[in-house]
């Protein structure tokens, strides 16, 4: 069996993490329902990434596979394929739960479902909080933020970091906070290279994940309007054959050289291979001109339905949209059978 080895970068708390994982969201199909039918796929494709080498998980209370990762995980360190300490988890704190006590008991919640003593990060999924009725809230993420560092004290968890954040919402909270948070994790794609979110990060420190690294690059998630480059752009085409590699290993190296960590989605044993062999090759001056050129401010994630909440972290970006919070992304049950609180 071939082996990666994925290199890991140093957080604020001198927590090494891997530069790449693998994002353990399934999505949502045209009827807005959890396609819960590629959990199956999700568990052989983690049983693969572990026994090749990756070591960096990613899911969330709302991903709803938590107990399929912790069934996996702790299956792979039964057989001693790994130990816990060999593997980075990451969940996330939903909007649901953003006063003190409730994010406190999300995590506990979390451990529960996964069957481990501790994730490695947990992260404020959103700085907006929205009951599961959709309604606002309007619960302060300073006091979320309280309550993951109590997490952290407990001992629940080794880091504590935020997600969908903006530069404002990342400058008041760093003046505001006892522990600052170690990752922001943003959508990041050619697309969309959000260059002063990430330069603000860098400045303090702060780790930034990209999640949706691909962006309307998969055939999948092309609007009519999406930009260019697709993966048959003659220009990526061409790098990527100078490398000797494919059009997503070359967008990956790109955010890598950017010191930016990717944790793209597959459930494909190909792809995950693929998507960590990009460690044996440098994209020169020339390959990230031209490739920094697609940036053209364009966001794929734009979830129009929560624009007009509190705290909602796109505010320029607000669209005409009246319809209701899908119900999928506000109650649920976890586990490939949702049977699991």
């Amino acid at each position: 069996m071939v082996k990666v080895n994925i290199p890991t970068t140093k957080l604020n708390n001198g927590i090494e993490m891997p530069v790449l994982g693998l994002g353990t969201w399934l999505g949502i199909d045209e009827k807005l329902q959890f396609l819960s039918s590629d959990v199956p796929k999700l568990i052989e494709a983690l049983s693969y990434a572990i026994d090749i080498g990756y070591k960096y998980l990613d899911t969330a209370h709302l991903y709803r596979v938590e107990p399929e990762i912790g069934e996996v995980v702790n299956k792979k360190i039964k057989e001693g394929v790994i130990k816990r300490e060999d593997v980075f988890i990451t969940t996330k704190v939903w909007q649901h739960n953003h006063r003190e006590a409730d994010a406190i008991q999300s995590v506990k919640d979390s451990l529960r479902r996964l069957n481990l003593d501790y994730v490695d990060q947990v992260l404020m999924h959103w700085p907006m909080s929205i009951s599961p009725d959709g309604i606002d809230e309007k619960i302060d993420y300073l006091e979320t933020w309280k309550g993951l560092e109590k997490v952290l004290d407990m001992g629940l968890a080794k880091s504590i970091g935020v997600s969908n954040f903006n530069v404002e919402q990342l400058k008041r909270l760093l003046a505001n906070c006892k522990v600052p948070p170690v990752v922001n994790q943003v959508e990041i794609n050619l697309n969309l290279g959000q260059k002063e979110l990430v330069d603000y990060c860098q400045s303090q420190k702060i780790v930034v994940v990209a999640y949706s690294p691909f962006g309307t690059m998969m055939p999948s998630r092309q609007p009519p309007d999406s930009p260019e480059p697709k993966l048959n752009n003659p220009l990526m085409l061409a790098i990527a054959n100078k490398h000797g590699k494919t059009v997503t290993q070359i967008t990956l190296r790109y955010l890598y050289q950017r010191n930016i960590v990717s944790i793209p989605k597959t459930v494909t044993k190909s792809r995950l291979l693929e998507n960590a062999s990009i460690f044996d090759f440098n994209l020169d001056e020339n390959d990230v001109q031209t490739i920094a050129k697609f940036d053209v401010e364009y966001r794929t994630v734009v979830p129009v339905f929560w624009q007009n909440h509190q705290n909602y972290p796109f505010p320029e970006e607000r669209q005409p949209y009246k319809e209701d919070i899908p119900l999928c992304l506000r109650i649920w049950k976890n586990g490939a059978n949702a049977d699991i609180d």
